[in-house]
């Protein structure tokens, strides 16, 4: 299995960070099989989804409604709201897999592969990517 660690910088801005270029490469030479990106931290995520058109904003808004960044949570350290990137999970996963042929992501012509991070108490963030010959 070929592996790669990505470090993804995202300063202090909640958003969504496109991981489609640095996976297209990692899987340029493989062939058939699938590729796996998963981050290992417990207030990020990755997602399929379309970039830009104001997607972006649209995701990250329907997220606040979802999970409003207030003082309700039982989990209160770190920055206002923070105890809401902690259910993150419940709605994002920290982990995805995209089919590879020739050596090509099986995306769709929209489709991004992109790292959702809502906490800006973390600047930097790590990608694993992995792939799966066959």
């Amino acid at each position: 299995m070929k592996r790669l660690a990505l470090i993804v910088r995202t300063g202090k801005v909640r958003g969504l960070t496109d991981l489609t270029v640095a996976c297209a490469r990692f899987v340029a030479d493989a062939g058939d099989g699938l590729l796996s990106v998963f981050v290992p931290h417990a207030t990020a995520g990755v997602v399929i989804v379309e970039l830009g058109a104001g997607s972006d904003e649209d995701l990250m808004a329907a997220l606040d409604r979802l999970l409003p960044r207030d003082d309700r949570y039982g989990h209160r350290h770190g920055s206002a709201g923070h105890g809401a990137d902690h259910v993150l999970p419940l709605l994002v996963s920290p982990s995805l897999t995209v089919p590879v042929h020739e050596g090509r992501l099986g995306l769709g012509t929209w489709q991004s592969i992109a790292l959702l991070d809502p906490n800006p108490d973390n600047d930097e963030r790590t990608v694993y990517l992995g792939f799966i010959p066959g």
